[in-house]
């Protein structure tokens, strides 16, 4: 497994929609063969300390809260790992000399990770955090698209590109 669990519960959720068992949650089900099958590809995704943990539950739900707990941990875990991204966040600013994809990339990550914490940014707040954190060199394209668009409508991808067009 990677150490990374947000990374690994993605790759996870694609592995085991392929193989038409994500659904494998309900423990009232009695479908032994999906969950041998769920059984086998958490046990080749995760270190060898961890199948010792989780070789003895019964169902893909409580394999995968026991690994979710062991990797994000408590409440408090969680609260605080969504606060250094918040904090992150807020002083993210896109440097003299870096390109539009990689402050786009650093914003969707933070995005990204927070939403897989449970907490969803809205495009509003991505897209209003693009614009007012780039660096000079951009102020007149900044200006002349919060003109033309309506920001509180406009996808954040929508922005990027158009920034992109016009940079």
């Amino acid at each position: 497994m990677s150490t990374n669990y947000t990374i690994w519960r993605m790759r996870m959720k694609e592995l085991l929609g392929i193989h038409e068992v994500w659904d494998v949650v309900d423990p009232s089900l009695d479908d032994a063969k999906k969950n041998n099958i769920v059984k086998v590809l958490f046990f080749q995704s995760i270190q060898e300390d961890l199948v010792l943990l989780i070789g003895n539950l019964k169902t893909r739900k409580e394999m995968r809260k026991v690994i979710k707990t062991l990797n994000l941990g408590a409440d408090r875990v969680k609260d605080a790992r969504l606060q250094t991204l918040f904090t992150e966040f807020e002083n993210l600013k896109m440097s003299d000399n870096g390109t539009i994809d990689e402050y786009a990339a650093n914003l969707s990550s933070i995005a990204s990770k927070s939403a897989t914490l449970g907490e969803v940014m809205s495009e509003h707040k991505l897209v209003k955090k693009f614009l007012t954190s780039l660096p000079g060199q951009f102020v007149h394209i900044m200006v002349a698209l919060e003109q033309v668009l309506d920001l509180k409508g406009t996808g954040f991808e929508d922005v990027i590109g158009r920034l992109k067009a016009y940079a």
